[in-house]
């Protein structure tokens, strides 16, 4: 029986009966409850078995609820494990979440890749350049820092057909987002103090690169935009942020040569 359990084709149908229930689904939830019975691939197995197949697998777990046992699978991890198993990439699995759920996945891509991470960060302009940004209160969807780079990413669900003024004007927005940050050094100090922590920060020393960066939902014919602020398709992000170290000087940067809180830290 160990067999049927792990088989390549038991496998397949595992995960097509999960996403036949995920995609009944609302976009709004991202963790979904059911029952152990709504998946066909667990019918003739006994309930140790059902529990070990569960186990290997860090997107679904079992629950009590109601005085009964429920399967709990997280949407986003799902996502993230399918590939192997079914034919839809992650385009059109992202099709499963709303826009809350497309920033969680973008996030988790980054965490995958072993950066740090925040989302939906939420600042004001405290400087004395707001000319040149032209709002006095920001908000970044997800940030990612791995040593002394800092992605700022705007995410977008946007389409092919999206018009490219539309895109450019959004990615040099999300430029501007990044020279706010450059401008109140002691806000993105506390930023990076928070999501890194005093003893991660303790062994990177200045400077950082800022990277904004947009990440939408299909691949678009626009790759970068007119100040070189690069635009990825979610099918093409994990391939960037691999090669992202061989590609920086393609991309408009922000060089952040001090942050406040280094005297605090010596």
């Amino acid at each position: 029986m160990q067999d049927d359990l792990f088989s390549e084709s038991s496998l397949k149908q595992f995960f097509y009966d999960i996403y036949s229930i995920l995609k009944q689904s609302t976009p709004e939830v991202t963790e979904i409850w059911c029952e152990m019975s709504d998946i066909e691939y667990f019918n003739e197995f006994a309930q140790d078995e059902i529990i070990e197949v569960v186990s290997y697998f860090d997107f679904v777990s079992i629950k009590k609820g109601n005085y009964i046992e429920y399967l709990v699978i997280n949407k986003i991890l799902f996502i993230i494990r399918s590939f192997k198993y079914l034919q839809y990439d992650i385009t059109f699995l992202s099709n499963l979440l709303n826009y809350d759920g497309f920033e969680a996945l973008v996030r988790l891509i980054l965490m995958e890749n072993n950066y740090y991470t925040s989302k939906n960060y939420r600042f004001s302009d405290k400087s004395n350049f707001k000319s040149k940004t032209h709002q006095s209160k920001y908000e970044i969807d997800v940030i990612g820092i791995d040593r002394n780079k800092i992605l700022l990413i705007d995410c977008k669900q946007w389409k092919r057909k999206d018009s490219y003024s539309a895109i450019n004007k959004a990615a040099n927005l999300q430029f501007r987002r990044g020279l706010a940050l450059k401008n109140n050094l002691e806000i993105l100090s506390e930023m990076i103090l928070s999501i890194l922590g005093i003893r991660k920060i303790q062994k990177i020393k200045p400077p950082f690169i800022i990277i904004p960066l947009m990440v939408t939902l299909e691949n678009n014919w626009i790759k970068i935009n007119e100040n070189s602020v690069p635009i990825v398709g979610i099918s093409n992000f994990n391939s960037f942020l691999q090669e992202l170290p061989y590609n920086l000087y393609y991309f408009k940067t922000i060089k952040i040569n001090k942050l406040h809180i280094q005297k605090q830290l010596l």
